[in-house]
Order: C-alpha cells, then sequence, then structure tokens
C-alpha cells in the first residue's frame, strides 16, 4: 500500500520471499538469518540458474521485507544494509521486423469466434504497446473506437491515454460485434474473455502468442512483451517522439523508455552495414591517381 505496487509486482515479491523462506528451512538456518545467510541464498539462486535480473528483483524484495521488520517488527539490523545487487548489465529489447509482425497478426484465424478474439488482441497490443497485465486486465468501457483511444491503468495505479490505428480498431469492432457477445457468459466488464466467459489470463496469452509465433515461423522466443518493445522500436525508427512514447509506454522515468534509442541506433548500424558501398572497406584505388 505505501509503495503504490501493481498486484503483478505483489505477487513476484511474494514468490522471491517464499523461496527465500524455503531454502533457510531447507538449510536450517531459519529465524533471523545474517548477511553471510543471504549472500549463501543468492549464490544457490544463480547455481539454480536465475538471471542477474532476476537475482536483483530478489534482493529488493528483501531489502523491503528486511526495512520493514526494522520499521514494524522490532529488528534492530537490516542484513541486507551492505549488499550489492548483481549486475544486470544493458538488456536490450529483442524487437521483431516489420514483416514478422505482419506474420504473426496473421496467424490466428478469424473465422472462428476465440480466433477473432486473438486478433484483435495481438492486433490491439502492436498497435498500443500495453503490457500483458494491461491488456488482460483492460475493461470493455476502457476502449473508445469513434477517438481510437484507450484508457489504460497501468503500475502503481496510474492511469493514461494511449491512441490506437485503425487497423486495430477494425478487428476490436469485428471481435465486440460478433464474437464477444458469445463468449460474454457472465457480464464480464473485462474487453477480451476466455472461452468459459472469464477474463483472459497472462498465462493463457502468453501461451498464445508462443503457439501463434510458431505457426508464423518466426524462429526467436516470443513473449507478449516482444509486441511491445516492437511498438515502441518502430515508432521510432519512423520518427516518434521520445515524450510522446514515454507517455504511451506508461514509464515514470524517461531514462526506461531512451533504451529503445539504442536498440533504432543497432538497426540503423545494420542497415548502414549491409547497403553502404564503402561500410567494411575503401575501395582501391586505380593505378596513377
Amino acid at each position: 500500500m505505501e509503495r503504490g505496487l501493481a498486484p503483478a509486482s505483489i505477487e513476484a515479491y511474494r514468490r522471491d520471499l517464499s523461496a527465500f523462506a524455503s531454502w533457510l528451512s531447507a538449510t536450517g538456518l531459519a529465524g533471523r538469518p545474517d548477511r553471510e545467510a543471504l549472500r549463501g541464498y543468492l549464490r544457490f539462486a544463480r547455481t539454480r540458474g536465475l538471471s542477474s535480473r532476476s537475482a536483483a528483483r530478489a534482493l529488493s524484495a528483501l531489502r523491503g521485507f528486511f526495512a520493514f521488520a526494522c520499521a514494524h517488527l522490532g529488528w534492530k539490523e537490516d542484513p541486507t544494509a551492505d549488499l550489492i545487487n548483481p549486475r544486470t548489465g544493458l538488456s536490450l529489447p529483442k524487437a521483431l521486423s516489420e514483416q514478422d509482425v505482419e506474420a504473426l497478426l496473421s496467424a490466428p484465424d478469424p473465422s472462428r469466434p476465440l480466433g477473432l478474439r486473438d486478433r484483435a488482441m495481438l492486433e490491439l497490443l502492436y498497435a498500443s504497446g500495453l503490457r500483458v497485465s494491461e491488456i488482460v486486465t483492460l475493461p470493455r468501457d476502457g476502449v473508445d473506437c469513434e477517438a481510437r483511444m484507450l484508457r489504460v491503468t497501468g503500475k502503481g495505479g496510474k492511469e493514461r491515454l494511449v491512441p490506437f490505428g485503425v487497423s486495430a480498431t477494425q478487428w476490436l469492432r469485428r471481435y465486440m460485434a460478433e464474437a464477444r457477445p458469445g463468449l460474454d457468459r457472465r457480464r464480464s466488464k473485462a474487453l477480451f474473455l476466455s472461452a468459459r466467459g472469464g477474463p483472459m489470463t497472462r498465462q493463457r496469452f502468453w501461451q498464445l502468442i508462443e503457439g501463434y509465433g510458431r505457426a508464423a515461423r518466426i524462429r526467436s522466443r516470443l513473449t507478449p512483451h516482444s509486441l511491445r518493445h516492437s511498438f515502441a522500436t518502430h515508432l521510432l525508427e519512423h520518427g516518434a517522439d521520445l515524450r510522446a512514447l514515454q507517455m504511451m509506454l506508461g514509464h515514470a522515468d524517461i531514462a526506461t523508455t531512451q533504451i529503445y534509442t539504442q536498440v533504432s541506433t543497432s538497426r540503423l548500424r545494420g542497415v548502414y552495414d549491409k547497403f553502404h558501398p564503402r561500410a567494411h572497406s575503401a575501395r582501391p584505388r586505380k593505378a596513377g591517381r
């Protein structure tokens, strides 16, 4: 409540703390763990394949817990005080090519109600750059097809307005007219519904996008975030303003948005290296010159 975290963030921290508690119990270190126990746990987590980014999040969860324990549970010392966050390095988003996006969007079969739903979801995700948690919880009344705007509740409960394009509007209208009424057995407020009539879950949408990626013969592993990354990268490549992109993505800090400028720069480098006649070596001079 104090930090205004989204439910998904709270659940992630809960999993991190539960994993730590299980490790303490298994190693006989339950009670009040010290710094060495925490270092041991982080080493153990890395040996089990935990990435640097996930290890940093786990340490963040532990910092939050021990800060609370010192403030409210009578603990006198915070064992995380001198621990250093694991180096996460620079993680560049993996954006799809525009051709791969077209193939992915065309993968669902819109002649079936669930295929029409999936086509509308993919179109809207690419058109708006929403997080997966935002699109599966998007309410029906949060969509204005006339103005082509979404009212989205993002991290920390913050609302923002996000535009979307004509193609997504057409598929959304088809879905709401042809498929959603048959799925809405429970009078749900959610825009996108499962086969049982409830809201679509993050896990199910994750499975769907992986399946459509295989159907589209996209070699890289797809996640819902792949379309968010592609949305941002393609907008920048076509001249979008960084501040406007920050607002659409719902980033609190523009530094988070600036990572996409590096993605675009790397793509520009690839184009240059491929097509410029002197990108790799100088042409030899002709004799006598």
